[in-house]
């Protein structure tokens, strides 16, 4: 099933637009909708109106799977609230290290090979 976006009205308040956009790229609804009430109060109302009406016409309903598959896709499971599943601190924090740790394995190898001659090399190539 490819990541495509769809309305969520199950965690929706009105029609689900704010919880589908959240489940799409993957944060929290509640920030989503802070960022759509703060468009709409900064000047943009008419604009947001207009576009939320529209994307609660035009898009599908989220199909009852949808959302845990997304779960399970998601590399990283710390914005599924943990804390409401009971999980101690000190587990959380040695997820968030262990999550941490690959980053930084991630970042040390990029920097190698930015740092390399071989790059050096392939921008070179590249240029041609």
């Amino acid at each position: 099933m490819s990541k495509e976006l769809y309305r969520d009205p199950v965690n929706g308040k009105i029609s689900g637009v704010c919880a589908g956009i959240a489940n799409y790229f993957g944060a929290e609804v509640w920030l989503i909708r802070i960022l759509v009430i703060s468009a709409a109060l900064l000047g943009g109302s008419f604009l947001v109106l207009l576009a939320y009406v529209a994307m609660s016409l035009m898009l599908e309903k989220q199909p009852a799977n949808y959302e845990q598959s997304l779960k399970t896709r998601q590399d990283h499971k710390l914005k599924s609230k943990p804390w409401q599943q009971g999980q101690s601190p000190e587990l959380l924090l040695n997820t968030l290290e262990k999550d941490f740790d690959v980053i930084e394995s991630k970042v040390r190898n990029m920097e190698a090979y930015v740092t390399s001659d071989a790059f050096k090399v392939d921008r070179e190539f590249s240029k041609l």
